[in-house]
């Protein structure tokens, strides 16, 4: 009986807790007419961000699962110069009030995020996307989405890049930009974003670079890790590549046998040669760790 009522004080307690107050909020822009291109800037401090496409007649909609207590999101948009600017800022009103440093920041429990975002794009509109995470995860599907430009930056995330259909870039995308000081990159399908331009860099962390079939164009690529590891996969050895290597003393190195050294930094395919239009050139740096090239 005694164990009983225990069990029932304790039952009693647990659902006397106050849960985390979340409230729903939804931004979307109806303006179809008028524009060329969609600029996204979308910035955000402590989240979980979904992207995709979905079927619709809009260029913008956002959904967001947002922590009451801490909220402060300020959304607008407008059309100049045939681009339809949209904007929505979410800012930590927090920020600096609970005197707690950056690093302890960086080195906290990072698995539940005060909010979660899922951003839908549609396919009949011509996107550049800019978005500051700030700490956080990030899932980007591209698939069917018109991209011309995509920059992300962070201080923590992990953020993946991928394609959910085998559909690739229908435009030439002129970059695409992840910076982040801790964390890890994973791009699936790599080819298929059809950027001239492709910038990975991350402080301390991991960057997953998956290359798995040929380009229809020509690109250039740097992997940049200050300490952690790149993977790079690379299409069949008929396809033109060309790895440019930074070496350091404290990083160790794995690449396949196929690929053949014409110096001692620089490494091409079978396949290689300097005016193939579908040329893939890559220059990777790890500070301290490792670079695996499959």
């Amino acid at each position: 009986m005694l164990k009983k009522l225990c069990l029932l004080v304790v039952w009693i307690m647990v659902m006397a807790i106050p849960g985390r107050a979340q409230f729903v909020k939804e931004y979307k822009v109806s303006e179809r007419k008028g524009f060329e291109m969609v600029h996204l800037y979308f910035s955000t401090y402590k989240s979980s961000t979904q992207l995709k496409r979905v079927i619709t007649q809009d260029p913008v909609y956002v959904h967001g699962h947002l922590l009451k207590s801490n909220i402060l999101p300020d959304f607008n948009y407008s059309v100049k110069d045939d681009v339809l600017d949209v904007k929505l800022v979410h800012k930590n009103v927090e920020s600096d009030n609970l005197g707690k440093s950056i690093t302890s920041k960086l080195f906290s429990d990072n698995t539940n995020f005060d909010h979660s975002w899922d951003v839908s794009l549609g396919s009949n509109f011509l996107y550049n996307l800019d978005f500051n995470l700030g700490m956080g995860k990030a899932n980007f599907d591209l698939s069917q989405i018109p991209v011309s430009q995509l920059k992300i930056k962070s201080a923590s995330s992990d953020v993946m890049i991928h394609y959910g259909t085998n559909v690739p870039n229908q435009v030439e995308m002129d970059t695409l930009l992840v910076t982040l000081n801790m964390g890890t990159v994973e791009v699936k399908n790599a080819n298929f974003t059809n950027a001239r331009i492709v910038i990975l860099e991350v402080g301390y962390g991991k960057i997953d670079l998956n290359y798995s079939d040929g380009l229809a164009s020509s690109s250039q690529v740097i992997a940049a890790v200050s300490g952690g590891n790149i993977y790079l996969r690379l299409p069949p050895d008929s396809h033109p590549v060309k790895i440019s290597m930074k070496k350091n003393a404290m990083c160790r190195t794995v690449f396949p046998k196929y690929l053949k050294s014409i110096d001692k930094d620089t490494y091409v395919t079978k396949g290689y040669k300097p005016s193939d239009p579908r040329l893939l050139e890559l220059i990777l740096d790890v500070g301290v760790g490792s670079i695996t090239v499959e």
